[in-house]
């Protein structure tokens, strides 16, 4: 471990992306992520990447999106209205299978929203903000150090499933100041390269055994055709409706088969809990103290922590939700996950929503309110 350092998440979010390999940064500032991208202005050229400050939100996805196919791995960040802005980007890239990160740091919306103020708000716009059916990786991590942890996982992710892969902080974590100690080193993913020649009849779309193609960088010899329209594995368009159903389902299946890989939650006094709160991000800082009050009180209460937003975490619900009488999902918006986690429960248990909008976060009374209330519904 490096020595112990205080550190904003938004600068450790790019630092780690540095350290995962990231060499082609392109954004346009907006609070609350412009830390990252002064970050990397003053880092990433020094290690020798390229940093450019493109006219606006839209180009700077294109910018990522081109720069990975002739090579690099890539990160952009954002918040919700430059989010909004890259849609049709994230579903090119989903299609097209470019790797590639994006950081959302969450603010209060729509629109223009309340700039300055915390939200957890995009949560279901990371996974349909963009048309069709696609699949998505988003992580939410809930303190500096994680921050790090996961950013790099985003980049790994990215390069090993080439798919878009959405770093979804918010407000608290990305402005929060933390002493943390970081790796010296980490492990990275290296690039997939073809392992067939042109000779040998490669095809860029073919897909290996875990369903991810292996498609060559621009300038490395072979005849790369890359488009948003449905293609086959030569990489052209088809209009054929087997092609096109066999295309869309492998795109999920790449990343559904991979889900224990993919799908990381943490458990918090649930060895005989009666009762979960279930949240993420910055919110489930303040509801692990909300637990720990509950608890005091001699409520049976724990707390599970979705790191991986999506793909979504149905067993891990599913089971917690035969095992508890009720589960609270505390999140800083007008209520998004609390419908995953309604219907991963199946009717197993209640399932109730603590919900904030208005500027402010949590304070642990407010979710142990929420405790309180979902053990009088049950037991009276």
């Amino acid at each position: 471990m490096s020595e112990a350092r205080l550190m904003q998440g938004n600068e450790a979010c790019a630092e780690a992306a540095i350290a995962a390999g990231v060499n082609f940064f392109a954004g346009y500032p907006i609070t609350p992520s412009t830390e990252i991208a002064e970050t990397m202005a003053k880092l990433l050229p020094k290690a020798g990447g390229k940093f450019i400050q493109m006219e606006d939100e839209i180009a700077s996805m294109g910018a990522i999106l081109g720069a990975s196919l002739a090579g690099c791995k890539v990160m952009d960040a954002t918040s919700g209205p430059g989010f909004s802005l890259k849609q049709e980007l994230i579903g090119y890239a989903a299609c097209a299978e470019i790797p590639c990160v994006l950081v959302d740091v969450q603010r209060v919306g729509p629109s223009t929203g309340q700039p300055t103020a915390p939200s957890q708000g995009d949560v279901m716009q990371v996974r349909w903000g963009t048309h069709g059916d696609h699949p998505v990786i988003a992580l939410s991590p809930w303190s500096v150090r994680e921050t790090y942890d996961a950013t790099v996982m985003a980049v790994n992710y990215a390069e090993r499933f080439r798919t878009p892969v959405m770093l979804l902080m918010d407000e608290m974590v990305g402005h929060l100041r933390e002493k943390v100690e970081l790796p010296e080193k980490v492990d990275i993913y290296p690039r997939r390269k073809p392992t067939k020649t042109r000779a040998e009849g490669y095809q860029p779309f073919a897909p290996e055994a875990d369903l991810v193609p292996n498609v060559a960088d621009f300038g490395e010899g072979y005849h790369i055709h890359v488009t948003g329209l449905i293609h086959d594995e030569t990489g052209f368009p088809v209009g054929s409706p087997k092609v096109t159903e066999d295309s869309i389902r492998r795109l999920h299946e790449k990343i559904d088969r991979a889900g224990e890989e993919i799908i990381h939650t943490e458990s918090y006094f649930m060895e005989d809990a009666e009762y979960a709160v279930v949240s993420f991000g910055g919110t489930a800082r303040t509801a692990y103290e909300a637990v720990r009050e509950a608890r005091a009180s001699g409520v049976k209460v724990g707390l599970v922590r979705l790191l991986t937003i999506w793909p979504f975490a149905d067993k891990v619900i599913g089971e917690l939700a035969q095992k508890v009488k009720g589960i609270v999902v505390a999140e800083l918006n007008y209520g998004q996950i609390v419908h995953e986690v309604r219907r991963a429960a199946n009717g197993a248990c209640p399932v109730s929503l603590c919900g904030k909008y208005n500027m402010r976060a949590f304070e642990p009374a407010e979710i142990l309110a929420s405790i309180q209330e979902m053990v009088k519904e049950v037991e009276g």
